[in-house]
């Protein structure tokens, strides 16, 4: 019974890498020791270059009493495979379709056995 289960995790996960149309690289943030002047300032480092991934936009439409229309916001979802790990405020560049976008992870991914799921915001800054 488990192992039908691993290959069907497996099948499934094959099938989720399919549609992995864009690339990531995740950046962060490090502190280093210049030698020469002694002091520590930060500096980007890559950490992770040209992993599979897939972004997909969800669009909400939320009322908010006022005068004004409804309120639409947009959920910008990554996938990606769930053996990778990112840190929070990490700088995530996805490419997707012809489109290159900086962002950051907005809260703790969700992790399934065939991949998991990170909510993002458009990177402003590292935090």
């Amino acid at each position: 019974m488990v192992k039908a289960i691993q290959a069907a995790q497996k099948a499934a996960r094959k099938a989720i890498e399919v549609t992995y149309f864009g690339t990531l690289t995740v950046t962060e943030r490090k502190k280093e020791k210049d030698e020469r002047s002694k002091l520590t300032k930060d500096v980007e480092v890559v950490v992770l270059e040209n992993q599979p991934c897939k972004l997909s936009f969800e669009k909400l439409q939320t009322t908010i009493q006022s005068d004004s229309a409804a309120t639409i916001t947009q959920v910008i979802k990554l996938f990606v495979s769930p053996d990778i790990s990112i840190n929070a405020g990490s700088k995530i560049t996805v490419s997707q379709d012809n489109v290159t976008t900086d962002y950051t992870c907005s809260g703790v991914p969700a992790i399934y056995p065939t991949h998991q799921e990170i909510i993002l915001e458009l990177f402003k800054d590292f935090a």
